[in-house]
């Protein structure tokens, strides 16, 4: 799934069926089918498609991650998605997901525990192709990715074969024009009616992009289906979506979609002190003032050879609430082997910074090598209550020094 990284760290991942309502809203066909979040919902759902003539039905696991097909659970069930023919063979496959963990290739060994499935009708699929709408930050506007290649990693494919890939860029102020959708529609091989028809599928894709303030909607596979009656439509069979944060507050309804339980409970604490907290899979923890200076705090771990715990940016006017917030929470992580802060004080008040950390050390009666780099607004007055503290601290002059430091202490 392709990535806006420079909004990684503000945007909110929805489920698949979440991202289909939204889609529909705009006039983007999707499969008929329901949520679930119990056995017998489930069911439910899978007896009124049957009721209502399909022949075969879906099954689908809801995790924030990619590769359910071929996940497996930890309870040897294989697939986070599967086939059924009958109300019965759907139940249990439903019974076999619910409340059991899937491991996939993007959840990492731990897995993502199943609390929610998505049962929805079966097409027969003639063609797959692949379809985002994201922000190309070089161009700084948006722009529609497609590909024929649709249905397999689009890693793979603009790796192996990019001329495969088609890139529409969108002015803002007018939206995706009919001619661009047409013009998409034509280079995925669609003819005859089917154009027009995936044209406007592709203007109601860029509307869910830009109406729900977005930064990614992706459709993977988007598919070429035949219907009972032997007529052609393109739709959308899965989806996938992130909403910008910072615009949340013009989006109630899909604020309220948010799913707790796919998210980090240190992120979620860090939220409630508006703090941008990312936990990673390394045992330096970093605690920075600013995302791009943060940025260059991971980088620099790295160049020296450690690897960083997570992403933590205090922002520029931090309170000494906030900062020892964001100290309980780096502890919080039993990865931790070292702690590194890189403060640069512009707005920011560097005392603040060392009266948090202060406060925070003795509290948790700290144990862990703690590095510790300010320069900037106060600084002296900051490493004046640092050196008064009591605290065994180590000290650096430079970025650069503070990461060597910090994974030097590490090991």
């Amino acid at each position: 799934m392709p990535q806006d990284r420079g909004s990684d760290f503000l945007s909110m991942n929805l489920h698949e069926y979440q991202a289909k309502e939204l889609m529909r809203r705009h006039g983007v066909p999707v499969p008929a089918g329901e949520p679930a979040t119990s056995v017998e919902e489930a069911k439910a759902a899978i007896e009124k498609l049957f009721g209502e003539g399909h022949q075969r039905v879906v099954v689908k696991s809801q995790i924030h991650a990619g590769g359910r097909g071929k996940g497996t659970f930890k309870n040897g069930f294989q697939g986070g998605v599967h086939l059924a023919d009958s109300v019965e063979d759907a139940t249990a496959k439903a019974e076999a997901m619910f409340g059991n963990v899937l491991v996939t290739k993007q959840t990492g060994e731990e897995g993502k525990q199943v609390n929610r499935l998505l049962i929805t009708s079966c097409q027969e699929i003639k063609s797959e192709f692949y379809c985002a709408v994201l922000l190309d930050r070089a161009l700084g506007k948006p722009i529609i990715m497609a590909s024929s290649e649709g249905g397999v990693d689009i890693e793979e494919v603009a790796e192996a074969t990019p001329e495969k890939i088609i890139k529409e860029t969108v002015d803002p102020d007018l939206g995706l024009q009919a001619y661009q959708g047409r013009k998409i529609a034509i280079a995925l091989g669609l003819r005859g009616k089917l154009i027009g028809q995936c044209g406007r599928l592709m203007q109601g894709l860029y509307a869910t992009w830009a109406g729900c303030d977005a930064s990614m909607v992706e459709v993977n596979p988007l598919a070429l289906i035949e219907n009972e009656d032997g007529t052609e439509a393109v739709v959308a069979l899965d989806a996938k979506m992130s909403i910008d944060t910072n615009a949340m507050f013009r989006h109630a309804d899909i604020a309220e979609m948010r799913d707790l339980t796919e998210e980090d409970p240190l992120e979620i604490e860090a939220g409630k002190f508006d703090l941008n907290y990312i936990k990673l899979d390394g045992n330096i923890a970093c605690l920075v003032n600013g995302a791009g200076l943060a940025m260059s705090t991971m980088d620099a771990i790295k160049h020296y050879g450690g690897d960083p715990a997570n992403f933590l940016d205090v922002g520029g006017g931090a309170t000494q609430e906030q900062v020892k917030a964001a100290f309980e929470i780096i502890l919080s992580d039993p990865s931790v082997e070292a702690i590194l802060i890189n403060i640069f004080g512009g707005i920011m008040n560097c005392n603040t910074i060392a009266e948090g950390v202060v406060a925070a050390a003795k509290e948790t009666d700290l144990k862990l090598p703690l590095v510790v780099r300010l320069e900037g607004n106060n600084v002296e007055a900051g490493r004046q209550t640092l050196a008064e503290s009591g605290l065994a601290l180590i000290t650096a002059s430079s970025l650069a020094e503070a990461a060597q430091k910090s994974v030097e202490a590490a090991k």
